[in-house]
């Protein structure tokens, strides 16, 4: 498991400090020995000792049998992070479902749900107000099974500004979504994080999926709306205001037609999944993605022209917005995700042309592309790890 970065906190004291050290330890090395963690943190052995216990019992670690390192002294007992029954909520709104997510501190999904609706232009409190109420209802199922959340991550499909969403694709606007969803979940120690949903899903997949090992790579959310997450050096780039990464909305076509967001052209008209099911003659599965989806598989495998031109031209469009993003940011790697990493065979051959073409010899080489494994399960799994990243931060706040 990559660890999440550390975030703000309210640590205070040397106690605090070192036990949220340890314990990112742990999760870097694991298993590794009270020994190894002396050494690679500076502290004492005792100092080491009394936090691994502190850890245990906040229940978040869980100590091995003993094993002897290197064949000499005493053996050492394997320190690992436990598989529960901290856990941390992640929660989706997209324009075609509601999503839930719950993992233990290993990065294991433990209880996932999905709920198929369409969200564009339903009342944001109506729709904020179904989100609680799944999240309530996961809540509840993870306890039954000896889980206790601690934290919840949002994923939104928007700008986010103190808490407050603009979501062109929901037909919202300053709604404040942090306020709503954290009345429907008290009492929980880290409270409720909410973020772009190509932010969380940039973090989803360092954390858990195909951005493991890639570099600084851009991650492209692929669903009606098109987003994109930037990691540089293994931390999220968000820009001076929050809002990097509205790859949705660069012009790919001037003479196009307009967007809900007001402007002209913008690449989710040509490469948003609602978008490319109209091109493909699939009218009628517009607002179901996953079925319409297996349907526009289904034809392209069969050779269907429609489907064909479809693909084609939204692979154009991500390949002209990706050039101009290659050549600016110059990325290691791209990584494809949500309903994008399912057509990554069809999309990969037009925009690795396109980057090979437009600049590959200024810089170089040209990055990787990659297709999530994780597909549209990024944000909401990069949602439930902010609040593990949290826990890493500051585990004393558990106490």
């Amino acid at each position: 498991m990559t660890v999440p970065p550390s975030r703000p906190t309210r640590i205070d004291t040397m106690r605090e400090r070192n036990l949220a050290l340890v314990l990112r330890e742990v999760a870097r090395g694991q298993p590794v020995t009270r020994a190894r963690l002396a050494e690679v943190t500076g502290l004492t052995k005792t100092t080491v000792a009394s936090q691994v216990a502190l850890l245990e019992e906040l229940r978040l670690v869980t100590t091995a049998g003993p094993v002897r390192e290197g064949g000499r002294g005493r053996p050492g007992a394997p320190v690992s992070l436990a598989a529960g029954p901290v856990a941390g909520l992640g929660l989706e709104i997209n324009g075609h479902y509601l999503a839930a997510c719950v993992l233990d501190p290993t990065g294991e999904v433990r209880l996932s749900q999905t709920v198929a609706c369409d969200n564009r232009g339903r009342d944001a409190r109506e729709t904020l107000e179904a989100l609680g109420t799944l999240a309530q209802w996961v809540i509840a199922r993870a306890a039954e099974t000896g889980l206790d959340v601690v934290g919840t991550g949002v994923a939104l499909p928007g700008v986010i500004t103190e808490g407050n969403v603009n979501a062109p694709n929901l037909g919202w606007e300053s709604v404040p979504a942090a306020a709503l969803i954290s009345g429907a979940l008290h009492g929980q120690v880290f409270g409720v994080i909410v973020d772009n949903e190509a932010n969380l899903g940039a973090l989803g997949e360092l954390w858990y999926g195909a951005g493991q090992g890639a570099g600084s790579y851009l991650y492209l959310s692929g669903e009606t709306g098109i987003g994109a997450g930037i990691v540089v050096d293994g931390e999220l780039f968000r820009g001076a205001h929050g809002s990097a990464g509205e790859i949705g909305h660069v012009v790919v076509d001037p003479r196009g037609t307009t967007c809900r967001c007001g402007g002209t052209g913008c690449l989710e008209l040509v490469a948003g999944i609602d978008a490319v099911l109209l091109a493909a003659g699939l009218a009628d599965d517009v607002g179901a993605s996953e079925p319409g989806l297996a349907e526009l598989l289904r034809r392209l495998d069969d050779g269907d022209r429609a489907a064909r031109g479809a693909i084609e031209a939204a692979g154009q469009g991500l390949a002209t917005a990706l050039v101009g993003a290659v050549n600016l940011l110059d990325p290691d790697t791209i990584v494809l995700g949500g309903l994008h990493a399912h057509l990554a065979p069809w999309l990969t051959p037009a925009i690795e042309a396109a980057v090979a073409h437009g600049g590959g010899k200024l810089r170089g080489g040209r990055p990787a592309i990659r297709a999530s494994a994780l597909a549209a399960e990024s944000a909401v799994r990069g949602a439930a790890g902010t609040v593990l990243a949290a826990v890493l931060a500051d585990p004393s706040a558990l106490a």
